[in-house]
């Protein structure tokens, strides 16, 4: 008996921090380039496993409500970026914590990169690799609290 209460003790000390092992929840963006933070992204599932990211936040200084995504050429184009679908498609690599398989947009240059999501530091931390065959650039987001 004390085992099994042991076990469920431990189960539910334990289960907030498997539930941060993913990439849903809302994202602080830092610029690699810079160190500031760009804006805000809530990464949620659609219930078959298909994760998607939209722009929540924009932090940017120089960042205006009324902006439009002026470079997209796909749908998004000339839609306002606050509320702007940034992540598309990402799943879950079978027996690893890491999605990938989507896409992910950068706004700033309306261009489509493939998509490679990490938790680290407990789900803490995501780095978000986007890529165009084997150039990319990986940039670490900050799970906001």
């Amino acid at each position: 008996m004390n085992k099994a209460l042991a076990a469920i003790v431990f189960a539910v000390i334990a289960a907030p921090s498997w539930a941060q092992m993913t990439p849903e929840g809302l994202w602080r963006n830092i610029d690699d380039k810079t160190g500031e933070a760009k804006a805000e992204i809530r990464i949620q599932g659609n219930g078959a496993g298909v994760l998607t990211g939209v722009l929540e936040k924009r932090l940017a200084k120089d960042a205006k409500p009324d902006d439009l995504c002026k470079e997209c050429s796909d749908d998004r184009k000339d839609k306002l970026l606050l509320g702007l679908e940034i992540i598309r498609g990402a799943k879950k690599a079978e027996g690893k914590d890491v999605w990938e398989g989507g896409k992910i947009l950068d706004p700033e240059n309306g261009r489509n990169y493939t998509l490679r999501m990490t938790p680290v530091e407990g789900g803490k931390k995501l780095e978000v690799r986007g890529s165009i065959g084997p150039f990319g650039r990986t940039q670490t987001w900050v799970r906001v609290q």
